[in-house]
């Protein structure tokens, strides 16, 4: 089965390159295009239909309603529906915000194609990537609410949760706002392994996402 794309954004012509490029890309089905996010949630709140989309381009800064708000509405109606935020916006409250709401991924516009399929793909994988630059956008700001605490040493933390020595590596490198690609290069692994590694640290850290991953390793002195 092809995978289910939606777009919303109020930019129409960048609304429509994006749906260019994805009628481009073998299996995937370009399932809604929309100029605001009120009328992706109207589809959404329909009782009787599951979710239509595998997968939804979410901008930020709408007029007719806050793109942050329409993911976490969407989260609730949908959690196993995957979004990514594609926007202008690098802010990091507003990144923070757009992971609490649920988003799986944040995509700044200036990324070209390629970057843009790929993070798809990435998402779909089951990780949650975010761009070097908005990693570490995030990375600060985690930093400066939350400071490191004192008493328990990172080795002894790792060991509590079990994590190898190479699955520490990779949530080192995610805490430098590394990308998937960077990580394998300088770990000499391949992207997939690279992928495989980051679905067990999320596993066996109980997080989701990248950023969550990144929250706790910081929080919890695992690096």
């Amino acid at each position: 089965m092809p995978l289910r794309v939606a777009i919303v954004d109020d930019d129409a012509p960048y609304r429509s390159a994006i749906a260019d490029l994805l009628a481009l890309e073998a299996g995937i089905e370009l399932a809604g295009s929309f100029p605001d996010p009120l009328d992706l949630l109207a589809v959404a709140r329909d009782p009787a239909r599951s979710a239509p989309w595998d997968l939804v381009l979410m901008d930020i800064e709408m007029p007719a309603r806050d793109g942050i708000e329409a993911t976490a509405t969407l989260k609730a109606r949908f959690p196993d529906l995957l979004v990514v935020m594609l926007t202008a916006f690098e802010e990091p409250e507003r990144i923070v915000r757009a992971i609490a709401a649920g988003a799986d991924g944040y995509l700044v516009k200036r990324s070209d194609a390629r970057e843009v399929l790929e993070e798809i793909r990435a998402v779909v994988a089951g990780g949650s990537p975010l761009t070097p630059s908005v990693a570490r956008s995030v990375l600060a700001t985690l930093r400066a609410a939350s400071p490191l605490p004192g008493g328990v040493p990172a080795g002894e933390a790792l060991a509590r949760y079990g994590l190898s020595e190479r699955e520490a590596e990779v949530l080192r490198a995610l805490v430098a706002g590394k990308g998937y690609k960077e990580i394998g290069y300088d770990l000499h692994i391949s992207v997939d392994t690279v992928r495989s590694h980051i679905r067990k640290v999320y596993r066996k850290l109980q997080v989701h996402s990248a950023p969550e991953a990144v929250a706790r390793a910081i929080r919890e002195r695992l690096v």
